[in-house]
Formats: C-alpha cells, structure tokens, sequence
C-alpha cells in the first residue's frame, strides 16, 4: 500500500500540507531484503510506495559519483580497496550482490545519476553525502549540481555533518539539509535551527518525546535513524516522530496500516 505523507505530488520536500502521516525512509532502500544501495534495493522500495528512499554518496578515484555507504566496497563487493582510490570502471565491475545472498549476485554498484533515475516521483530523496576533508567541496558541489540539473531540489534534501552543509547551503541557498551530528545531544535541536536545518535524523535511542517537543517548536521534522523491529517503532511513534529510517520499510508500513490513528 502507498502511505500518502506529508508531501503532496509536486510539492516541496517540507510542505506540511496533506494528512499527517508517518513517513517511511527506505534506508539504503529496501536493505533489510535487498542487498544496500543497489538497483534491487532501489527497485524493491519504490514498488513498496515508500515516500523517502536515502543513498548515500561517495566520489571514485576518476571523478563519479557512487552510490555506496562505506569508504572501501570490501564489506558490499567481491572487491576491495578505497572508493576514493578506484576507477569508476573498477567498482562497476564489482559484484555488489552475492554477499547478501546468491539470488543477487550480479548486482552492480550505482552512480548518482543511475540510481536517481530509479526513484520516480512523488517519492523524496535523502542524499547522505559521504566525504574526506579532501573531497568535501568537489562532492558537495557536484552532488548538488547534479539534483539542480534534474529538477530534484525540491524533492530532496541533503544529510551531513555541518561543514558539508554549510557547502551545500553555499551552492544552494534554498535546499533542505539534514544535520548528522547528533552529540553533543542536549543541543543538537539548537545547533541544527542555528544553520537552517528543518529536518533532524536524531539516533533513534536518543529520540523521546522531549526532543520531538523541541524540534516541533522550531517547526523542524523528526526522522530517526533507525527503527527495524516493531516494539522500536512503536516507541518512535509514540514520541510523535515525523517519520523514521528503517531497513524494514514494508515492516513499517504493516504497523501503520494496524494504525489509522498515529498521533
């Protein structure tokens, strides 16, 4: 079943009109069934009618954009090696599949611009955008450039620490960021309406009522980092989250479904 959220078709990623919904943030994409950041993980959520899906955005070694959370491909590949020290050529040529399962070996790994094509509207995008000190600017730019480019900023916001939004904000004025340095946490709602953040991914064992009180009251959204099992995202809800990241987003969407009333 499709959850219609908080963002109307053709809205901006942070209009608040439409039912007051729970949205679900497909972590990696479908991840808990799929292997991450994949065009089988991508594929999987979109069928699901998740309203978020995030990636997450590293730069090889010749200047593209990959779509992959660690720094190496070691742990999702049959390869090895850093991102940032490999040929794009190199990583496409890794399988990134067989070691979630054999079903999906074969698998490849993504640029930005394959896996943006993936992921339709009314569907948003949260782009994690992953980067050494070296890089920070070039990715930051470019990955901005690239949601300009397709039309995307409206339907997207970018997650970070706060130098790498600070960068996006430069390039962009009116894109949404997300805040990822969540400690200190006794001001991390403060710290992220101090830099224009209205989305907040707190962790999901710091989030209680308290913190989606504060982050209410500066009209800023709340969508934890991560929820999995269903006593967890009943906690978060319970909170008054505005939506949660989770590897189960179908887990997700049959709790809600179980839950016309969430607030």
């Amino acid at each position: 079943m499709t959850h219609g959220g908080p963002w109307p078709h053709g809205a901006n990623v942070m209009d608040l009109d439409g039912p007051d919904k729970i949205v679900v943030v497909a972590h990696r994409g479908d991840s808990g069934n799929h292997p991450e950041n994949t065009r089988a993980a991508f594929e999987a959520a979109v069928a699901l009618g998740v309203e978020c899906i995030e990636l997450d955005v590293h730069r090889s070694h010749d200047g593209e954009l990959v779509i992959i959370h660690d720094d190496r491909v070691d742990r999702t590949s049959d390869g090895s090696g850093e991102v940032s020290d490999l040929a794009w050529a190199q990583i496409k040529a890794l399988d990134a599949g067989r070691w979630f399962g054999d079903a999906f070996a074969g698998e490849r790994f993504l640029a930005l611009d394959e896996a943006l094509e993936l992921i339709p509207e009314p569907i948003r995008l949260n782009v994690h955008i992953k980067t050494s000190a070296e890089t920070l600017e070039l990715v930051t730019r470019s990955t901005v450039s690239m949601l300009r480019t397709r039309g995307l900023l409206e339907r997207a916001y970018v997650a970070g620490d706060e130098q790498t939004l600070s960068m996006a904000r430069s390039e962009c004025e009116q894109l949404e960021i997300c805040n990822l340095i969540v400690h200190p946490a006794e001001d991390y709602v403060a710290r992220s309406a101090s830099i224009g953040c209205r989305i907040l991914q707190p962790g999901h064992a710091m989030t209680n009522t308290a913190l989606v009180e504060a982050a209410h009251a500066r009209q800023m959204r709340v969508f934890p980092f991560f929820a999995d099992e269903p006593d967890e995202m009943q906690r978060l809800i319970d909170c008054g989250v505005d939506g949660m990241l989770t590897n189960e987003p179908q887990r997700l969407q049959a709790l809600l479904d179980d839950e016309p009333l969430r607030r």
